[in-house]
């Protein structure tokens, strides 16, 4: 694949322009329609990354340009000093949904959606009577919660936070699906809540073992500690339900959307329940662009899409589809120790003679005409968007078959 000299001078751009905090593949995209997308070249590639989990109804989807394009001739700002439909209806309608929410804050991406649940726990544990010495939040080993500072602080994994110290106090790492380890680390009466995703992305795409989140739920309840379920990746149907905490049979405290909700514009949302709906008050939080009528326009015709049975049905057909591609392509090669995830949420783990290797199957991927992600240097994430046809999967398939040969 021999980069035209417009793509090679944009990439130089890039490289010359940008912080160089991201190694993007020597590429340039122009269009999409579906889950297929094209560069200024004409090359045309199979999407199974979705804007990282984000494009969940594939690209120039009619309903959420249309939407975008009405609302963009009438009102585009206001701040949250006024009013305005949209977010009015979305919050209603995220609430509705969510069937635990009595109040939503809107926000513009995920990380801020992450912090504002922290600062939500901490308002809530101050309201309860605890010094700041008793509300620490609890996470995960493998999880990520974002790139700001609190978020990368809950976010346990090393990589992340180095050369960021001194990083904020308060927070306290378990491994992932170990109740054991969990309920030491709640022994000593100081947590103000455990936070959680249902199926750590960045970490491997790794679930919750079954019955894992009703045990963390049990427990909260025991210590009086919060739980938050960051849904941010695996939410809004990606696991084959509107909400993946719904297939653990939870009721969470406070949950943070985004990515999906969007369809590629950028939101961000916590859903708080009855405990902590009135922890905040006029002027303890905020934001400028958050809840904006064009967010909040794109967020509610998605959300109406997202939650249609045919759109779930499919999500669980696909999946299986995909599945059974992987199975079959490593019954020839033998590249994966197992596939593991929920709905199109997949990550197949490379087998110890291919470990680490990972990028390189990305690039040779992209070669082949097909996008796709990691989850860390030993796992393949695939994460198109939810409404993929049976003819474009097959054709992902094809071309990383292809491009593993």
């Amino acid at each position: 694949m021999i980069p035209s000299s417009r793509t090679a001078d944009l990439v130089a751009l890039g490289q010359e322009r940008y912080l160089p905090v991201y190694r993007q593949r020597s590429m340039v995209l122009d269009r999409g329609q579906g889950a297929r997308l094209w560069d200024i070249d004409g090359r045309d590639y199979v999407d199974f990354a979705a804007g990282i989990a984000v494009c969940s109804l594939g690209h120039a989807d009619p309903d959420l340009v249309a939407a975008l394009a009405e609302q963009a001739g009438r009102l585009w700002h206001t701040s949250n000093v006024f009013h305005s439909e949209p977010p009015l209806r979305l919050a209603a309608e995220l609430a509705e949904a969510s069937r635990f929410a009595e109040r939503v804050f809107l926000c513009n991406s995920g990380a801020e959606a992450n912090e504002a649940a922290i600062k939500l726990v901490r308002k809530w544990a101050a309201a309860q009577g605890r010094e700041p010495a008793r509300r620490v939040i609890v996470s995960f080993r493998g999880s990520f919660h974002g790139r700001t500072l609190a978020a990368v602080t809950a976010t346990a994994q090393p990589k992340y936070q180095a050369g960021y110290e001194p990083l904020p106090g308060g927070f306290r790492y378990v491994d992932f699906n170990d109740a054991t380890a969990l309920e030491v680390a709640m022994a000593a009466g100081d947590v103000a809540a455990v936070l959680v995703e249902p199926v750590q992305g960045e970490g491997g795409v790794m679930p919750a073992a079954p019955g894992f989140l009703r045990g963390v739920r049990e427990l909260c309840d025991h210590h009086r500690a919060l739980l938050v379920l960051d849904e941010i990746q695996c939410g809004m149907g990606r696991t084959g339900t509107l909400f993946a905490h719904w297939q653990d049979q939870v009721v969470p405290d406070i949950v943070t959307l985004a990515k999906a909700l969007g369809g590629g514009f950028p939101v961000g949302v916590l859903l708080a329940g009855p405990k902590v709906a009135r922890a905040m008050q006029f002027g303890d939080h905020g934001t400028t662009f958050g809840g904006n009528p064009l967010a909040a326009a794109v967020a509610r015709v998605a959300l109406r899409k997202l939650s249609s049975p045919s759109l779930l049905a499919n999500v669980s057909r696909q999946s299986g589809a995909l599945r059974a591609g992987l199975e079959a392509l490593n019954g020839e090669l033998g590249l994966f120790s197992e596939v593991r995830g929920r709905g199109l949420m997949l990550g197949a783990v490379l087998a110890p003679a291919h470990a680490g290797r990972a990028g390189e199957l990305l690039d040779r991927a992209a070669v082949q005409g097909l996008l796709l992600l990691q989850a860390g240097p030993d796992v393949l994430r695939f994460v198109p968007p939810l409404n993929i046809d049976d003819a474009t999967l097959a054709d992902g398939l094809q071309r990383l078959a292809a491009a593993l040969r």
